[in-house]
């Protein structure tokens, strides 16, 4: 059963800050506002960075295909009239993502093959992914689920009771993975539900949450969220998603922080994308402020070929170069493992 943290129940915006720094914590809620806030027309995107009206007919056209999405908080790290801003390349639609590209497909890691519940995803022994939520606060533009057929995995609450069971009867399970879109879209009431419901089944150890939220909205670890995260007896691992140093600003050290305090292991899975980090520089600089905010690299990914997205490819030997001069740079313990996920292998496929 979870129990409450006293800690985290008595603290407020005013009052603490679980790392013991006089940093405020975030307004509760006030994720909410910013994720609804997100700029969801191309148009305001181009303008907000002020870039050539040039490119406002390719981003209407992509925008078709996969809409945008962008928190503020999140653009506000870009470089205005820099269209090739690290940053902005990850959620500007470009028309040439409506062009067909030989071995780029809707499911590139074959995921439907491997859903055996709807919105439960096992693929490999030992652990089990939960499509916590559909939603993501941002639309990266490579995306391997960008065509994921989401509207058939948003289970109800009984169809999450049967998902349960499933974890219930398979004693093999040690760890359940909460994914999306990102987890950390739904509401706190629901997730705060299924984590006990997590916590309940014993042979359960681990609780692990994908997502790209603390580094898009760091607001999003507030009071509310971290009293659900401590209070279970499950330990915590969370893969954020960051690609570029750019990407972390003083807000989301903070939340790293406040995650650091409530107990949970903090990791960063990067995708190698051409125009964003596929350059020994870029990679040396995102190890070394990952680490600084007190996460350790962990995955860099093998592009994913997702149809739509054929402009950010980067070949496995360009790849394979960077990481080899990459580790001539970097202690050990900052070099991510360089893996592409193989469709039918029974673990990613280290390069």
């Amino acid at each position: 059963m979870i129990t409450r943290s006293p800690m985290l129940l008595h603290c407020s915006p005013s009052n603490c800050s679980p790392d013991g720094s006089d940093a405020p914590w975030p307004e509760p809620g006030s994720w909410r506002r910013q994720l609804a806030g997100a700029i969801r027309d191309p148009r305001d995107l181009c303008q907000r960075l002020g870039l050539d009206p040039a490119y406002m007919a390719g981003a209407l056209e992509g925008h078709e295909l996969f809409e945008v999405r962008v928190p503020e908080a999140f653009a506000a790290r870009m470089r205005t009239g820099d269209p090739m801003d690290p940053l902005l390349r990850q959620v500007l639609p470009l028309a040439s993502e409506a062009d067909t590209s030989p071995g780029f497909v809707t499911d590139p890691l074959e995921e439907a093959q491997h859903t055996a519940r709807r919105g439960l995803i096992h693929k490999y022994a030992g652990r089990v992914l939960l499509i916590a939520s559909p939603a993501c606060a941002v639309n990266c533009r490579y995306c391997f689920r960008r065509h994921f057929p989401y509207d058939d995995n948003a289970p109800s609450r009984s169809q999450w009771e049967d998902t349960l069971n499933y974890l219930r009867d398979d004693s093999s399970l040690r760890e359940a993975i909460l994914s999306g879109g990102d987890p950390l879209a739904a509401s706190d009431r629901q997730l705060a539900w299924l984590v006990e419901k997590l916590d309940s089944i014993r042979h359960l150890k681990r609780l692990r949450l994908h997502t790209r939220l603390p580094v898009v909205i760091p607001d999003r670890v507030d009071a509310i969220m971290l009293d659900w995260l401590a209070s279970t007896r499950l330990q915590k691992v969370m893969v954020l998603h960051i690609n570029h140093a750019n990407e972390i600003d003083d807000a989301v050290i903070a939340a790293c922080a406040r995650l650091k305090a409530a107990g949970v292991t903090l990791l960063n899975q990067s995708v190698i994308l051409r125009g964003v980090n596929d350059d020994v520089d870029s990679l040396e600089a995102l190890s070394e402020r990952l680490f600084e905010a007190g996460v350790l690299p962990y995955y860099l990914h093998a592009f994913d070929p997702v149809a739509g997205a054929a402009h950010f490819a980067v070949s496995d030997e360009t790849a394979e170069a960077l990481i080899a001069e990459l580790r001539t740079r970097l202690p050990g313990f900052l070099m991510p493992t360089l893996a592409r996920e193989i469709p039918g292998e029974a673990s990613k496929t280290p390069l």
